[in-house]
């Protein structure tokens, strides 16, 4: 059996690059995220009307693996300058007839990707539109907070079975 002599320095360099994991002593919680392709700005969708959003809502939400038709989900749509959907994301999961929403869960994802505009959406189980009190009062606290960190509410949509209500058409946004 032929022995090679090592190498000057690899026993140096090979416990520097071989070092034993170990896990923090305080908890953690650790994501694999994978990576997808990006789409062109040319595939982002035009959202400029209260049917566009409408429309991104039936094509796209329904398929979301905690999305729920039973209850009231609470989505948000990530705008850019051009109006054009850079993104989505399921905020709030409800009840039936009540649905939780806070400015900050709604402006954090807009914040990291520094949206420029928002669009509200939410749905009704019960397949009527109709905005309510509280859907009226939370637009409008949610659109100050948009003023506050320069990202425009364009519009709060309610999605019900088969129509939808715009509360920006309704007079509610300013």
């Amino acid at each position: 059996m032929i022995e090679t002599p090592p190498l000057p320095g690899f026993d140096v360099l090979f416990k520097s690059l071989v070092v034993p994991f170990r896990f923090p002593t305080t908890p953690h919680e650790y994501k694999v995220v994978p990576l997808r392709e990006c789409s062109t700005p040319m595939a982002q969708p035009l959202c400029d009307t209260p049917q566009a959003a409408a429309d991104y809502w039936r094509a796209n939400i329904p398929g979301n693996p905690y999305f729920n038709p039973e209850c009231e989900c609470f989505v948000v749509l990530i705008l850019n300058t051009r109006r054009r959907v850079k993104g989505h994301y399921l905020v709030s999961l409800g009840t039936q007839d009540t649905l939780l929403v806070h400015p900050r869960e709604v402006f954090r994802l807009a914040c990291i990707t520094s949206a420029n505009a928002i669009v509200l959406m939410h749905c009704h189980p019960s397949g009527d539109p109709t905005p309510s009190e509280a859907d009226i009062r939370v637009t409008r606290e949610l659109a100050r907070a948009g003023q506050l960190m320069k990202i425009e509410v364009l519009d709060h949509i309610v999605i019900g079975k088969p129509g939808h209500t715009s509360l920006r058409e309704l007079g509610y946004l300013y």
